[in-house]
């Protein structure tokens, strides 16, 4: 029977970044609607079962009692902790119930935290979050349709997905975190407001996929060279008052000239030094990680990040195969 995973975040899309920037508030109610219009799109792909994140909203529980569906869509069952945990808890759980493919409701970070228990389970990321550089912007009946496509292996995932790297964060030679966009080290003491957004303590930044039309840090090395998201490749900034300028968006309404020292590519299995110490690792947009005085710290770019569903490959396999249109 194919299964759906849907995990949606309650807390996306409404960090500090509505103060500091110009960041538009994505409501949870717009999220019953996309759900609801995702679960939609699952039942005309052809999923039976749909198992998802309970959250202290009740977003796919208020989607639901807005439709009729002949799925068996039911909460996940667990100790809830209300907050971060929950994600990767959820991905586990689903991973493990031999899910065909996760959809997330969130941001980078969101994605980040389902990544880590997901394993290679297909994540369709829907984008409701602030600096969205591994979500995708997209119609909740879409994405409903391509989830069920490769949960339902109407699409093969070899046509319908493809594999991303991950930046592996390494304290005193061992692995310790991901980060599935960027990397970026913050001259910090403490971790204070999770998200970053102040460009006079970033010193370093670490980065495995990048393109000029992102925003938030993606956007600074895009300007330089794109990375495409599923290119094994990575890039390591150094910043500096005496390096060379880049003007970028590096939040939403806000666009800043940044002093790039060097930019420096990393390969699969390099590790790049963390220069500053003590220090504060933003991944994915917030800060998460501190590194204290005199410890050994690198990033490493590592295959093994996750598994996404590539829709436009999706919905173009089912028309050259006539999966929705068979008698034409």
């Amino acid at each position: 029977m194919s299964l759906v995973g849907i995990i949606a975040n309650p807390a996306s899309g409404t960090d500090i970044r509505r103060l500091v920037a110009y960041g538009s508030v994505f409501n949870n109610q717009e999220k019953v609607r996309m759900v609801r219009r995702i679960l939609l799109g699952l039942e005309a792909a052809g999923v039976k079962q749909v198992s998802y994140m309970p959250d202290f909203y009740g977003i796919v529980d208020r989607a639901v009692s807005g439709i009729q569906s002949s799925m068996d869509i039911s909460a996940l069952t667990f100790e809830a902790k209300a907050d971060q945990r929950d994600s990767t808890r959820a991905a586990e759980i689903l991973a493990q119930s031999g899910a065909g493919c996760i959809i997330t409701l969130g941001g980078d970070g969101t994605n980040r935290v389902v990544a880590k228990g997901a394993g290679q389970v297909p994540i369709l990321p829907v984008s409701t979050g602030t600096n969205n550089v591994f979500p995708y912007m997209i119609e909740g009946t879409i994405a409903g349709l391509a989830a069920g496509l490769i949960a339902a292996k109407k699409v093969p995932p070899g046509e319908g997905t493809f594999s991303s790297t991950r930046l592996e964060i390494v304290i005193e030679d061992r692995p310790v975190d991901i980060a599935i966009v960027d990397a970026v080290v913050c001259d910090d003491v403490f971790i204070g407001s999770r998200a970053v957004w102040k460009l006079d303590k970033i010193r370093q930044v670490f980065l495995n996929r990048a393109r000029p039309s992102s925003i938030g840090f993606s956007s600074i090395g895009g300007m330089i060279k794109s990375i495409a998201a599923d290119e094994p490749a990575g890039l390591h900034l150094k910043l500096g008052a005496n390096g060379r300028p880049i003007t970028a968006p590096i939040a939403p309404g806000v666009v800043e000239t940044v002093s790039v020292d060097t930019a420096e590519a990393m390969s699969i299995g390099q590790d790049a030094a963390i220069l500053f110490n003590p220090c504060i690792i933003a991944l994915d947009g917030e800060r998460e990680l501190e590194v204290k005085k005199g410890w050994k710290a690198a990033v490493r770019l590592s295959t093994g990040g996750p598994v996404v569903v590539d829709v436009e490959r999706v919905m173009a396999f089912a028309t050259r195969h006539k999966i929705l249109a068979p008698d034409f």
